[in-house]
């Protein structure tokens, strides 16, 4: 296996996160590609929302769900089952060698991906390979370096430049983003159109919400036990981030926003 440990881990401030997840706030470059019956590959498919949206818009068309652990997976299903939607299978995979024949789909999705791999362009190979001529592959990665936020927090500084080092030590690009264009071109694609979106929280129960999983996720999760484990912070700089975090919620014109680069590559 050549996957880079996964830097935010399972813990439940994570997955509130990624449940948060739609179609549309993740995924909305990619609708318009989107027809009825055809199949689709969603890679690291995490707790399912989008998976679910996804396979709403393809139906009667086959959605194959993949993810590195059995356990996340379990999550997934339930979530889409929740939903009603039954076109959905899903499979434990490695991105880097996935286990379908060439051209077995004619859209190949990756959400918040391949900034946690160790070698993103053969993840592009491998889902181009598995895309049919005349599909897509569709990527979206968030860049870390260009989150900004206000009011500025200086302890938020910190936590930025602390993410970036422990996401980096595990084999991760946090600044991916930025990069999708030429990972996919240096993966073969010739056909790509590159674009940017954001994820904005500035309502008091977005900044309550994002501050609040940011705080915990700091002092509970796995990327916490790697910050400390790695000899990238202690115990105490972690509680005064999270500490930092929770003042930003409260803040009454808090603002925070993080752009998301993506690439739409044909086949």
């Amino acid at each position: 296996m050549t996957e880079a440990t996964y830097t935010h881990g399972h813990h439940e401030s994570v997955l509130r996160s990624h449940r948060w997840r739609t179609a549309e706030n993740s995924a909305g470059y990619l609708l318009a590609e989107l027809r009825p019956g055809q199949a689709l590959l969603d890679l690291g498919c995490g707790p399912g929302t989008i998976t679910a949206d996804l396979a709403e818009r393809v139906a009667p068309g086959q959605v194959t769900a993949v993810d590195r652990t059995a356990s996340v997976l379990a999550a997934a299903r339930e979530a889409v089952e929740a939903r009603g939607v039954t076109s959905v299978r899903f499979a434990v995979g490695d991105a880097h060698a996935l286990d379908f024949p060439d051209d077995s789909f004619d859209v190949v999705h990756a959400h918040q991906v391949l900034q946690h791999v160790t070698d993103p362009v053969r993840v592009l190979r491998e889902m181009r390979r598995v895309c049919r001529p005349g599909g897509v592959v569709a990527v979206r990665d968030v860049d870390y370096a260009a989150m900004t936020w206000f009011p500025e927090v200086p302890v938020l500084d910190e936590w930025l430049a602390l993410y970036r080092r422990v996401a980096r030590a595990n084999g991760g690009e946090p600044d991916a983003g930025r990069r999708l264009l030429a990972w996919a071109r240096e993966a073969g694609f010739t056909d790509v159109t590159a674009t940017a979106s954001t994820w904005c929280h500035a309502t008091p129960d977005e900044r309550r919400w994002w501050s609040g999983l940011w705080a915990d996720r700091t002092t509970a999760s796995a990327y916490a036990e790697h910050a400390v484990s790695g000899g990238h912070a202690t115990p105490g700089t972690l509680e005064s981030i999270a500490a930092a975090w929770r003042a930003w919620g409260e803040e009454e014109d808090g603002w925070f926003a993080s752009l998301h680069g993506e690439v739409l590559c044909r086949v």
